[in-house]
């Protein structure tokens, strides 16, 4: 976040306590911004605690290759109090005078380009993207590409949550109306022509999934050591899908560090949202691993996965993912417990019954539901919850389970935001041998 932070800013104004001084986090936002080329001001705050020790705070910043302006250097250091305003005015013509040396202007009348700082799948709202405008102004209804994902601005929202219809040069506003979660860094620019559009977006994906894509013969996370020892493999294949971008870079990160000297883990593609059937024939031409973090695949790419043989790994925590991943790697890949899907439920009318809550009129579309298993709720492919079941009815009669093409009653234990439209899947947990 640091790294792309710095990347999409002009001037980095790095915050130090004068109290605390500098610490590990400061240190890498110094980095993060000397690598993007980005010019400091330092803000000293707190200086109106009587613990205040400024000149700590500059002999320090000297350590890091920050001399100070009165010590000679070129940093500017601002001391101020967040508390009683202090000093802020100070801060203030300082950043003006960095912008006018570094002539940053952006002209408001041309369309709008923007970069992506974060973005993530609502489960009412589809995906959001967080966008800071860099030049131009981008407006409701305006047509934009995103890297490889288009769209057209349905709504903006600023960053106190309020409706706005236009945003200009360096405002964040938080958009909707992208036909798929953007990456992060991703550059937003706001076009004409809807076909030219739509035109851009399919070339960067051909070129995309041609740069990902590498022949080799299909490989499951259960059988990766043992390929790897006979010297079928040399690289590990994954892709990563993610409820947030957040998320997505963190297990992208982790699981490309387990690399060794005798098999390289290549993330080919990582993105925020449900696994879809693009992923599936990714996995499948590029003998790719697709781990979930909080998605699972829609039914289609359920049905795709099963019938090419590509491995899905779901997982709700992150180093659960990570250690499996090592353990292939090492061959100690020897789980204890194993989930047993069972089936899925629509949920078609939602009740509310006193002294039980909401209750959920279900279709059962798939396999069976038990009132001895345990569910998770789905809302647009992304996992709102997990629980228990805490009643199964067909009609007013408890059963202990309800299979496909039958409607019944369920209620989840310790949850009441049950809505129209979400699915119910259930599985068990079995110890393996």
């Amino acid at each position: 976040m640091r790294a792309r932070g710095a990347q999409a800013t002009d001037i980095a104004v790095l915050v130090v306590a004068a109290d605390d001084g500098i610490m590990p986090q400061t240190v890498e936002a110094i980095n993060h911004a000397k690598a993007a080329d980005v010019p400091i001001i330092v803000a000293v705050n707190k200086i109106d605690k009587p613990e205040a020790n400024i000149e700590r705070v500059k002999q320090q910043l000297t350590e890091h290759g920050l001399l100070p302006e009165d010590w000679g250097g070129d940093a500017i250091i601002c001391p101020v109090s967040a508390k009683t305003g202090e000093g802020f005015d100070g801060l203030l013509e300082n950043i003006n005078l960095v912008a006018e040396i570094k002539d940053l202007k952006a002209n408001p009348d041309r369309m709008a380009k923007g970069v992506v700082i974060e973005a993530k799948l609502d489960a009412s709202k589809g995906p959001i993207a967080t966008v800071l405008i860099q030049n131009g102004t981008l407006k409701v209804a305006d047509n934009v590409i995103v890297g490889t994902v288009t769209g057209k601005i349905r709504a903006m929202t600023d960053d106190k949550g309020r409706k706005v219809t236009s945003a200009g040069p360096s405002v964040p506003v938080s958009v909707m109306g992208l036909d798929e979660v953007p990456n992060s860094g991703d550059i937003l620019y706001a076009v004409e022509q809807d076909k030219l559009m739509k035109l851009v977006a399919e070339e960067r994906k051909n070129k995309e999934r041609e740069n990902m894509i590498k022949s080799a013969a299909k490989v499951t996370l259960d059988d990766v050591f043992d390929r790897i020892a006979e010297g079928e493999i040399k690289g590990l294949n994954i892709i990563v899908k993610a409820d947030v971008q957040g998320s997505v870079e963190a297990v992208k990160q982790s699981l490309e560090k387990l690399s060794n000297d005798e098999v390289k883990v290549n993330v080919i593609h990582a993105q925020a949202g449900a696994i879809k059937e693009s992923d599936i024939m990714l996995a499948e031409s590029s003998n790719a691993i697709i781990i979930g973090f909080n998605v699972r695949p829609d039914s289609n790419a359920k049905s795709i996965a099963e019938r090419s043989g590509v491995d899905i790994k779901l997982y709700r925590v992150i180093y659960e993912a990570i250690e499996d991943v090592e353990k292939a790697l090492k061959g100690m890949l020897a789980p204890k417990i194993s989930e047993v899907y069972l089936g899925k439920a629509e949920v078609r009318e939602v009740f509310k019954i006193s002294g039980v809550g909401q209750v959920a009129g279900c279709y059962v579309t798939e396999g069976k539901i038990l009132r001895s298993g345990k569910l998770r709720i789905y809302r647009d492919d992304v996992m709102i919850t997990e629980g228990n079941v805490l009643q199964l009815k067909r009609f007013k009669d408890d059963v202990k389970e309800v299979a496909q093409g039958y409607e019944c009653g369920i209620s989840i234990e310790k949850f009441n935001d049950i809505k129209v439209g979400d699915f119910i899947e259930c599985y068990q947990i079995e110890e393996q041998k």
